[in-house]
């Protein structure tokens, strides 16, 4: 595997990841209320993509991923439903990982969820509170007293080191874009007593009716989306660790809050990298759980899908492009897949080692993935024309090249 380049969100350009030889990554999960669709799918695909070429090089892997398992969302659709909230998350959790494991996507070291790691999230809002850097609202509207939220703008100014955190610093959004994404993405920018429109949820104390755990000083309540992540992967991760991944609509205002998190906890940034898959739409139009156009993996294997052809559909598009499902485009990758399978029996001798090379050059460049499935089809074009000697050692390798570096398993 040569030299890993990936596009850092943060830098705006491409950079040669560290050679290490532990390199580390964290990509948040699913809120387990609807999984698991087509965007998650090609998002943890992504980055299963990362995780297997540093493999590949022969490096040691440390990776986290978190689960979400309680927030506003997963409590809605629960009413809505007339399903605990319990049984709900961990349906939904058994479901997506059976979903990864179709995939074959490589599992995380650390899958852990919200949940419990509360008794770990609340000191560290305790600790930002009494540096300043946290505060606590009064109720207004009917809202009790006590929720606690993050002070962005003293929290940009605790130090001008090189690599300290200030708002934008992950996303380079405008502060009119940041207010309309933080309104459209979990946030409260009209929450009443907050002392800037952006300050995000760091604990929300306890509410007739709804779950909550102690709090210590901090009273009965549950934690907040960002801080979540971030007390999580300094728990399970080097500080900083090599890679934050997620789609790109965790740019802003979730890996943005969350690095800020971390640098107020930690004096060093959270990750070394930030690295964002593209959205995923469904003919053309936005997929979203309001419009009710998902496309669920569960609902495609259950329909006798092969995952691996699903799995194939998803690295025909780049990892960072916004892209969209369809019937012509899933159709594509099965015949692809059929024609890789065919091929397998009529390798040509002596041509799995340059396709390997191959494979390996398009994911070392920003995991193109695109790049090494044009490979493998030319390889395979080559291979069902016939007219070279067939080698059971090329088989061999290309089969288990295929599934090891694009996680296709022929």
């Amino acid at each position: 595997m040569p030299a890993i380049r990936l596009f850092d969100t943060a830098a705006g350009h491409e950079v040669a990841l560290e050679s290490g030889d532990r390199p580390s990554m964290y990509v948040c999960g699913i809120t387990p209320y609807d999984a698991t669709h087509m965007g998650h799918a090609a998002s943890y695909v992504a980055f299963d993509l990362l995780n297997r070429a540093w493999r590949d090089a022969g490096k040691d892997v440390d990776y986290v991923q978190n689960v979400t398992d309680i927030d506003d969302p997963l409590l809605e659709r629960a009413t809505a439903t007339n399903v605990d909230w319990r049984e709900l998350a961990q349906s939904q959790i058994d479901l997506f990982q059976t979903d990864m494991e179709a995939l074959n996507v490589l599992s995380p070291d650390h899958y852990v969820g919200a949940v419990e790691s509360i008794s770990l999230i609340v000191p560290e809002v305790e600790r930002l509170v009494s540096q300043g850097l946290a505060y606590t609202v009064p109720g207004t509207n009917g809202e009790p007293d006590g929720d606690v939220y993050y002070d962005v703008e003293a929290a940009g100014k605790q130090s001008v080191a090189p690599d300290a955190w200030s708002l934008g610093s992950i996303s380079g959004l405008s502060e009119s874009e940041m207010l309309e994404l933080f309104a459209e993405r979990g946030g409260d920018p009209g929450r009443s007593g907050k002392r800037q429109a952006l300050d995000p949820l760091l604990w929300r104390v306890a509410r007739e009716g709804e779950p909550h755990w102690p709090g210590g000083s901090l009273g009965d309540g549950r934690p907040g989306w960002h801080i979540e992540c971030t007390v999580i992967a300094q728990k399970y991760l080097p500080a900083p660790f090599t890679v934050q991944g997620g789609g790109s609509d965790l740019i802003f205002p979730h890996h943005e809050m969350g690095a800020g998190h971390a640098y107020s906890l930690a004096g060093v940034p959270l990750a070394k990298h930030y690295a964002h898959a593209g959205m995923v739409g469904l003919d053309g139009e936005k997929m979203s759980k309001s419009k009710g156009n998902l496309v669920l993996v569960s609902k495609l294997r259950a329909a006798g899908e092969d995952p691996a052809a699903i799995r194939l559909a998803i690295l025909a598009h780049h990892y960072r492009s916004d892209w969209s499902w369809t019937d012509e485009g899933f159709a594509a990758a099965k015949a692809d897949l059929a024609a890789w399978r065919r091929a397998l029996e009529h390798a040509p001798q002596g041509s799995a080692a340059p396709l390997v090379d191959e494979m390996r050059a398009a994911l070392a460049a920003d995991l193109d993935a695109p790049a090494a499935v044009a490979a493998v089809s030319r390889w395979a074009r080559q291979a069902n024309d016939g007219g070279a000697p067939a080698s059971a050692s090329d088989r061999t390798l290309v089969r288990d090249a295929v599934d090891a570096l694009l996680g296709v398993q022929l």
